[in-house]
């Protein structure tokens, strides 16, 4: 017991300086009232920096006194407070003297920025001039002001990366959150639409934004994602990665239960359908809460095409998956287990493949895979135009050496080769990683039990699958619950006027999304009308 407490006592010893090393420790203490003191305590807090501007001047009217600005480099428009906020200050024109209860708001009215609000402690002076605003400290008592000035370089809205499609926006997210916030605003024009903010971060205080359409999104995930975030403690939080992985259901699990994407389409489409929006300021990546298996192999290009195009698409994905998951499995069960199952010509091809080759069936395709994930790695860390011509060559040159020198047959450098493609073609850079994962465990039990084993393995995934939930949806769903209605929109797509309620895995308060029989009935009136048109002849 005392080994407890004293373990308990450094726990709190610990968090206490931690405390004072940060801001919080300043909330509630009120300013001093002397223009001095309070920008002493400001240089002792904020450290001598050299990008800690502080400027002292005496503001002209409605009465003399004593001012000084506070702000830092680099993360403010310097010519947007000369102009619109020194300037008017320190000008004498149209001084004059007002009365106390006026000098507030002529002060106000004098400083021509749209954001301008009091600031209580000395916490809330620090945190402004943190996050990019100018404060502006008065010598009498009179509460500082925090002025909104950023002007930080910004990355400017570019196409998306990760997700390239052929047809579609060619616009995504940004590393500033305003921007990304604006973007979604501008695919959807509906008051009802609501961003509320959660600081997260005891260093960084990292703004972190749910959005949400009210009347859609259910309101017990939209509770339970906020009270998620709201208790996560950490230093700081450089990414959505980091929101992401303390929030998420399962730890353990290879699957995402929580997508991200850096298409503001996606988004608003997620949003639209019920769902929660995550916005992480410093990230182009958003995340998308809750999430089922389906989404992760669906593209925003599959409702911008027509139904067969985009259902077509979606069962080459589906194969894409199975190739990426079974093929060197496959192989192994069948070269060591069950060659009889095999084509005899195919058999004999294989087997005058594999004469020179010194080792087994699994070791080969363990040492084949292994390579082609260090390629691929190697040519992701490489300099953009550099990375993909070394992948392409360094696995062309290994290959065909691998086969020269009979360390790999030819089959085996085919399997990998369609093993990659497979994977490439999922849409989702998450989800083709749990796939690449569970390769390898896949690949032992195919080296040990042959089929059996595969399937052994599929039903463990298949278990697991089912055992997985987001946010407290089913993460198979709809297959699993089964709900039919959902199978419209889920390895293949049905036509747009037939999609008729929103998914049923998001559980949404207004299901209805579109009429019934929209596209039918507009053809009908333009039949009607051409019908009720004379004949020109």
């Amino acid at each position: 017991m005392n080994i407890r407490k004293k373990i308990n006592r450094k726990k709190e010893q610990v968090l206490a300086e931690r405390l004072e090393q940060t801001t919080t420790a300043y909330e509630g203490q009120p300013l001093s009232g002397s223009l001095d003191q309070d920008l002493e305590k400001v240089r002792n807090v904020l450290g001598e920096s050299d990008d800690v501007i502080i400027r002292e001047f005496e503001i002209s009217r409605p009465r003399k006194q004593r001012a000084a600005i506070v702000y830092i480099d680099g993360l403010v428009d310097t010519k947007l407070v000369n102009e619109f906020l020194l300037k008017p200050l320190v000008s004498d024109a149209g001084a004059g003297s007002g009365s106390d209860e006026n000098e507030e708001s002529d002060l106000l009215k004098r400083i021509p920025m749209s954001e301008a609000r009091l600031i209580k402690d000395f916490r809330q002076l620090i945190k402004a001039v943190l996050s990019g605003d100018t404060v502006l400290l008065r010598e009498g008592g009179d509460p500082p002001l925090s002025v909104s000035s950023k002007g930080w370089k910004k990355r400017g809205v570019e196409e998306p990366l990760s997700e390239s499609v052929v047809r579609g926006p060619r616009d995504a997210f940004t590393e500033t959150l305003r921007i990304n916030t604006a973007q979604i605003r501008r695919r959807l024009k509906d008051p009802n639409l609501r961003l509320q903010g959660i600081k997260v971060g005891k260093r960084t205080d990292t703004d972190v934004v749910v959005v949400y359409i009210e009347g859609v999104a259910n309101p017990d995930v939209l509770k339970e994602v906020q009270e998620r975030i709201k208790r996560i403690e950490i230093d700081g939080a450089l990414e959505s990665g980091y929101i992401e992985q303390f929030i998420e259901d399962h730890h353990w699990s290879p699957f995402p239960q929580i997508q991200n994407t850096e298409r503001p389409d996606r988004a608003a489409a997620a949003l639209l359908e019920g769902k929660i929006v995550i916005l992480v300021d410093g990230t182009p990546f958003i995340m998308i809460a809750p999430a089922t298996f389906t989404q992760f192999y669906n593209s925003p290009e599959d409702y911008y095409e027509r139904f067969l195009i985009a259902s077509m698409i979606r069962s080459i994905r589906l194969i894409s998956m199975f190739m990426a998951l079974l093929l060197p499995s496959l192989y192994i069960a069948f070269s060591s287990f069950h060659p009889e199952m095999i084509p005899s010509k195919l058999v004999i091809a294989m087997a005058a493949g594999r004469a020179t080759v010194p080792f087994s069936s699994i070791i080969e395709a363990f040492l084949m895979e292994i390579t082609m994930e260090i390629l691929r790695e190697a040519s992701v860390r490489l300099p953009g135009p550099v990375g993909p011509t070394i992948g392409i060559v360094g696995a062309l040159v290994v290959g065909e050496s691998a086969v020269r020198a009979g360390i790999v047959s030819p089959v085996m450098v085919i399997i990998v080769a369609l093993t990659t493609i497979g994977s490439f073609a999922s849409p989702s850079y998450s989800a083709s990683i749990a796939l690449r994962m569970l390769r390898f465990p896949l690949m032992l039990f195919a080296g040990t039990l042959g089929l059996y084993g595969i399937m052994l393995f599929l039903i463990a995934i298949t278990i697991h699958l089912c055992n997985l939930e987001s946010f407290g949806i089913p993460y198979l769903s709809p297959m699993a619950p089964r709900r039919v209605t959902g199978w419209k929109d889920t390895f293949y797509r049905t036509p747009l006027y037939q999609m008729v309620t929103r998914p049923p895995s998001t559980m949404s308060v207004d299901p209805k999304r579109v009429i019934p029989s929209t596209a039918e009935g507009v053809k009908k009136g333009e039949s009607d009308e051409q019908a009720d048109t004379p004949d020109q002849n």
